[in-house]
């Protein structure tokens, strides 16, 4: 049975999966790999096209929206006369340059960024990060540069993506791997407690194929953009019931 009908198979039958105990390792851990590319595709779609949706925005909103700045001995100066507010969605963008608007003036559940007289400050997901333009030390900053500055970082994401997904991509491998091992283990209670003679390498298999459908779950939850509270509990409460019903599905050591 190729890795496709193995998939579909482990979405809805306990029974099939039973009989993937006797493959060979090496197709299991293959099978993994196939299932973590599977579950950060909408992750990863999510945050590419965030950045540069995110960068577009900034660009074009610093081009069309705000004066001429320099950024120069930690102060930021224009010949704008009061505080300028941009909002694009639940985005706000924030310049003032007059000093009316301080960093406590910033609503840590905003998603803000706000380019003040003395700081940046960005608020995001009930934080506000605050950076101050003394970091910069010696350095001048017009709104030129920081235009150049985000069409260099835009022109860097062809290169910067691909590095991102194979990172996320090992890290989710990994993280499989380990989360199989882990409720393989757990699998060895189910396995006493109903009689079966299951040795844990058998076990190990049934368990990578288990996770299979909370795997999708989490993935479509992902490219809804959903949250799902109590996730790894759901993930792991999915995958021992399917292992479970799996091993249900062995014959007892006594009609062996």
């Amino acid at each position: 049975m190729n890795i496709f009908k193995q998939f579909y198979k482990s979405l809805y039958s306990p029974k099939d999966v039973a009989t993937f105990r006797f493959q060979g390792i090496g197709k299991t851990i293959l099978y993994v790999f196939f299932l973590a590319l599977l579950s950060i595709i909408p992750t990863f779609y999510n945050l590419s096209s965030g950045l540069t949706n995110a960068i577009e925005v900034v660009g074009e909103t610093i081009e069309q929206k705000f004066p001429d700045f320099t950024i120069e001995n930690g102060t930021l100066t224009s010949n704008q006369d009061e505080p300028v507010e941009i909002r694009r969605g639940d985005f706000r963008i924030f310049f003032d340059s007059t000093g009316e608007t301080e960093i406590g003036d910033i609503n840590s559940n905003d998603e803000v960024l706000a380019i003040l007289k003395h700081d940046i400050v960005l608020a995001s997901g009930g934080t506000v990060d605050s950076y101050s333009y003394s970091l910069l030390e010696d350095m001048d900053i017009t709104k030129q540069d920081v235009q150049t500055f985000l069409e260099s970082v835009d022109s860097a994401l062809i290169i910067f993506l691909p590095i991102l997904f194979v990172i996320m991509y090992i890290f989710s491998a990994g993280l499989d791997f380990l989360e199989i091992t882990i409720l393989a283990v757990i699998g060895l209670i189910v396995v006493s407690s109903l009689g079966r003679d299951v040795k844990y390498g058998q076990l190990w298999r049934l368990t990578a194929y288990s996770i299979t459908l909370p795997t999708v779950f989490f993935m479509i939850m992902s490219f809804l953009k959903t949250n799902v509270p109590g996730a790894l509990f759901i993930h792991w409460g999915i995958t021992i019931i399917f292992l479970y019903l799996t091993i249900k599905e062995i014959p007892a050591k006594n009609k062996l």
